[in-house]
C-alpha cells in the first residue's frame, strides 16, 4: 500500500505543478512574459514526479500500466478543479462536481478492484 500511496502523492504533486506551469500566466505577469523559463523551471520536477509515480504504481499493480494512467488522469482532474476554483474563481458547478466524483470513482475502481 505504501507504493500506491506514494504513487498517488507523486501523481498529485506532478499534476499540481503542471497546473501552475500552464495556468500561472493568468495570475502572474512574470509567468506570462517568460513561458520558456516556466517550461524550464517546471520540466525536471514534473518529469521526475511522473517517472517515479509510474514506477511505484506499476510495482503495486504487478506490472500493469493502465491503473497508473487512470490514477494520473483522475489526480489531474481533481487538482485542476480545486486549483482553478481557488485561483481563477471558476466555481465548481454541477457538471464539474459530477466529473470530480467520476474521477474519484475511477481511482477507487483501480485501487479496490483486483
Amino acid at each position: 500500500m505504501n507504493k500506491l500511496l506514494l504513487a498517488i502523492l507523486l501523481f498529485t504533486f506532478g499534476q499540481v505543478l503542471i497546473w501552475y506551469q500552464t495556468n500561472l500566466q493568468f495570475i502572474n505577469k512574470w509567468a506570462k512574459e517568460h513561458p520558456f523559463l516556466m517550461a524550464c523551471i517546471f520540466a525536471v520536477p514534473i518529469s521526475y514526479a511522473f517517472i517515479y509515480a509510474t514506477k511505484y504504481v506499476v510495482g503495486y499493480f504487478d506490472g500493469a500500466l493502465w491503473p497508473g494512467r487512470f490514477i494520473g488522469f483522475a489526480t489531474g482532474v481533481i487538482s485542476f478543479g480545486i486549483l482553478t476554483s481557488i485561483y481563477l474563481n471558476e466555481g465548481i458547478n454541477s457538471k464539474t462536481m459530477i466529473s470530480l466524483v467520476l474521477a474519484t470513482a475511477v481511482v477507487l475502481i483501480q485501487i479496490l478492484w483486483k
